[in-house]
């Protein structure tokens, strides 16, 4: 249920985080987000004049807060790319540990949303900018073909999510994800 003393804005998006990622982004209506955030219509659309623009910022809020906490960490270990490498492999499997865990917010809005939907281009532009950030710790780590195991890293990371969502145990994949990392890396 909302909380009234939240922001109207933040009550919205709020809903709509919980509910686009526990139900699907099409599954959800503006009508039961509006409910959920308890809001009028004029309210929310005056804040999200349309479901691509609410859609579109909850997909940048997500990544935010990815983006956000690799790039302390990497400042945190500024030269430790292998502990940084392995915090996010830690992260990925304490994600899968989250009570309603259903799978990456990224892979799962991917799959529902037109590749010409602004939110795809969030999507894809955050895979981008991580990839960017495997090459350049993989760089600090002096490995050879820093574009092919860049890719490598991210396919794993995709691999450990939906396995996560499908069964695997949130340690067990993290464990793999670690492990088939360092094969990557050759380390």
């Amino acid at each position: 249920m909302p909380t009234t003393a939240a922001p109207v804005r933040e009550r919205i998006l709020d809903a709509a985080t919980r509910r686009y990622y526990a139900d699907g982004i099409r599954a959800v209506s503006a009508d039961r987000l509006i409910a959920e955030a308890g809001v009028s219509k004029v309210t929310f659309y005056r804040h999200f004049p349309t479901k691509d623009d609410l859609v579109t910022t909850y997909l940048a809020q997500q990544v935010a807060a990815v983006e956000d906490g690799l790039t302390a960490k990497r400042a945190e270990l500024p030269d430790d790319p292998a502990g940084v490498l392995e915090w996010y492999a830690e992260a990925v499997g304490s994600v899968m540990c989250m009570p309603g865990f259903r799978g990456c917010a990224f892979i799962n809005a991917a799959a529902e949303l037109p590749r010409d939907h602004p939110g795809s281009r969030v999507v894809r532009d955050h895979r981008t900018w991580l990839i960017g950030q495997f090459r350049e710790l993989l760089g600090q780590l002096g490995v050879d073909d820093i574009d092919g195991k860049a890719e490598q890293l991210m396919m794993l990371r995709d691999g450990a999510m939906v396995a996560g969502y499908v069964g695997g145990s949130p340690k067990s994949v993290a464990a793999t994800l670690l492990t088939a990392g360092r094969a990557v890396i050759g380390s």
